[in-house]
């Protein structure tokens, strides 16, 4: 079993991958961030790697109140917890 994390951006992470799938689970939505991101579905997975990458993840969901509130209930998050993973993956390290 994984010990839990407390280090903001670990945890900032795990909050935009989550975010990922959770745009991947949606062919529509997943069209439009590939289309604005300019990656494609095969560079998806390694893209994720990315902590600038993920930091565009938290900005697409975050740009639509309801796509927030949607992914902050599958998630089962506050949206303020979204803000500010945005935010830890943002900081310099």
């Amino acid at each position: 079993m994984r010990k839990p994390t407390h280090n903001p951006r670990e945890v900032a992470e795990i909050v935009a991958v989550q975010a990922l799938a959770f745009i991947a689970s949606d062919a529509e939505r997943l069209g439009v961030f590939l289309a604005e991101s300019g990656i494609g579905p095969d560079t998806l997975r390694s893209s994720a790697a990315n902590p600038q990458f993920l930091a565009h993840v938290l900005e697409f969901i975050m740009r639509d109140d309801a796509t927030v509130k949607a992914f902050a209930a599958s998630a089962q998050l506050d949206p303020t917890h979204i803000a500010a993973a945005h935010q830890a993956l943002n900081d310099p390290v």
